[in-house]
């Protein structure tokens, strides 16, 4: 169903077993929270930042979350995002994973989450079209292919300047403003996310720079947030951590699907 920005709206309020919601939403922090339900978040357009309490993912337009119940999370919007949702009660629709999901989304199963964010309130999913399409979500998130866009948060209190929204610094930078070695802060860095100093900041880079140009920034001002000397450059980069370009890789098919 669609909801109006400012909307208030509980999910674990629905009496049903499976609800949408689909909005426009900018700007938009929910802090963290929790639902008795699992969650299905996707973005028609832009992009969406998700913290769970130890590791961050971003979601472009090709991309999906799938959170399960009582996972404690951050939904974060900057620039405008056509917000997606489906809420589910496992209890009552059982067969869904146990732990966090970032998964690619094939066209059929977009248009099977745009059907069910749209859904009406009342909808009767034991009835076919609808159980059809609960189907098609349930295994499209059991069996589609995960995506490696989680950034692992470290927790020492020496790295906690890494949690902000800046650039990481140079590790020797780092160094000289947290009170530890270099060598300290590798260790404490591998010992907390399972990556070097380095490969974590390259990871940053590359979801900063997916949620920036999904938002619909230029190239050249990506690459100016990012660290990176031209546009060139962080072509380059994209290629290295993604095999495509920055415009491939955030291609997504256009669709006749109308906002509310």
């Amino acid at each position: 169903m669609w909801l109006a920005a400012d909307a208030v709206f509980d999910p674990d309020q629905v009496a049903a077993p499976v609800v949408g919601i689909a909005s426009t939403l900018r700007e938009h922090d929910s802090g963290l929270h929790c639902h008795r339900r699992g969650q299905v978040l996707f973005a028609r357009h832009g992009c969406i930042r998700l913290t769970l309490a130890d590791q961050r993912g971003v979601l472009p337009p090709q991309r999906a979350a799938w959170i399960p119940p009582q996972v404690v999370h951050r939904v974060q919007l900057h620039a405008v995002v056509g917000y997606r949702s489906v809420y589910v009660d496992v209890a009552r629709c059982p067969g869904w994973p146990a732990q966090p999901k970032l998964l690619d989304v094939p066209p059929l199963l977009r248009e099977v989450l745009e059907q069910m964010a749209l859904a009406a309130a009342d909808t009767d999913w034991q009835q076919h079209e609808a159980a059809a399409w609960l189907t098609l979500c349930r295994l499209g998130v059991l069996r589609g292919a995960e995506v490696p866009t989680w950034l692992p948060l470290p927790r020492d209190r020496r790295l906690a300047v890494l949690h902000q929204d800046q650039l990481p610094p140079p590790l020797h930078q780092l160094a000289a403003t947290a009170g530890a070695s270099a060598r300290t802060l590798t260790r404490l860095m591998r010992a907390e996310t399972g990556l070097g100093y380095q490969q974590w900041r390259q990871q940053w880079r590359l979801l900063k720079g997916i949620e920036i140009l999904a938002g619909g920034a230029r190239l050249a001002d990506a690459a100016a947030e990012l660290g990176f000397d031209s546009d060139t450059a962080l072509v380059a980069f994209f290629r290295t951590m993604t095999g495509t370009t920055p415009r491939r890789y955030l291609a997504v098919a256009e669709t006749s699907a109308v906002e509310g």
